[in-house]
């Protein structure tokens, strides 16, 4: 049996962690063809049947599994290899697929990243923006921002950057015609304006006197998927909202919007890096990690 190529290692690896031949072609940027062809000729060479395919799913068979368990491990040493080697050098080069939420992505992450990217010719950034959960592992994800709590993974590392502070803002047009609320328990009577995905709102959250956690109900009739519209509501005067303070610092400070009341523990969420666990992490993506680590905190809390 002749050798055999890497390549043909990675995609059947992928097939087995994204349980198909068609998202293991998303997580490798190929297509579905090229998948099936490089099983098709993996199985050749071994001259073993490795998957039992439906139109949807793909198995391991009992020599599949046995197989598996040994690619995943030449092919972590493998990487670890190229990483350890790729860490040597002095300058980044190759492709960091990073995943982020769309409104803090455009606003903050990426105008630093592009940034980073002049920087070093030889690095490619490949930036994805989407709210959802993105799954790191099976879409073949480098390095993924998220905000709020993490799940527990041991297949994962993050690294913590910063800190969204949210404040309740409103226009001072609605103010004058609504009256400012001079806390949390005067927000029923007002008409507030509520970020919501799936169809489901986040209620609104203080700290109350001894530093716990409360829900707050607020009378609300508009929903949005995307804090950038959001505000632009808050904007026109259509009620209260209540958003993270690197999205509306400049509108605070140049008075078209208004914070009507300090709270004294603000509502805080962190953010996150995370990417694959790995033995010795790449260049590319330790100078990413880097960047976003010293440059991110101001940008998420302006002055």
């Amino acid at each position: 049996m002749s050798s055999l190529p890497f390549a043909l290692l990675e995609v059947f690896v992928a097939a087995v962690e994204t349980g198909s031949f068609a998202a293991a072609a998303r997580r490798l940027h190929r297509t579905r063809s090229a998948v099936g062809k490089g099983i098709a000729r993996l199985e050749a060479q071994l001259g073993v049947r490795l998957f039992v395919r439906d139109t949807r799913h793909s198995t391991l068979t009992e020599p599949g599994r046995v197989f598996y368990d040994h690619a995943l491990r030449a092919s972590a040493e493998l990487l670890s290899a190229m990483a350890a080697v790729e860490s040597s050098r002095d300058e980044p080069r190759g492709r960091v697929r990073v995943t982020m939420p769309v409104a803090v992505g455009r606003h903050c992450v990426a105008p630093l990243l592009m940034a980073l990217g002049r920087q070093h010719p030889a690095l490619e950034l490949d930036l994805s923006f989407t709210d959802r959960v993105v799954d790191v592992i099976h879409e073949g994800v480098d390095l993924a921002l998220r905000v709020g709590p993490l799940r527990d993974s041991h297949d994962l590392v993050a690294r913590r950057l910063g800190l969204h502070r949210m404040v309740v803002c409103a226009s001072p047009g609605y103010l004058q015609s609504a009256g400012t609320p001079s806390g949390p328990d005067d927000l029923p009577s007002h008409r507030c304006l509520v970020y919501a995905r799936n169809g489901r709102f986040k209620h609104w959250q203080f700290h109350d006197a001894e530093g716990r956690l409360v829900d707050m109900d607020v009378t609300h009739r508009w929903r949005f998927d995307d804090l950038e519209a959001l505000r632009d509501a808050a904007l026109a005067g259509d009620g209260l909202a209540r958003l993270p303070t690197w999205l509306v610092a400049h509108d605070v400070s140049r008075g078209a919007l208004v914070v009507p009341f300090d709270e004294p523990r603000p509502l805080t969420y962190e953010m996150h890096a995370v990417w694959p666990r790995m033995q010795a992490l790449p260049l590319k993506i330790r100078v990413v990690v880097d960047a976003l680590v010293t440059q991110l905190p101001p940008l998420l809390e302006p002055a």
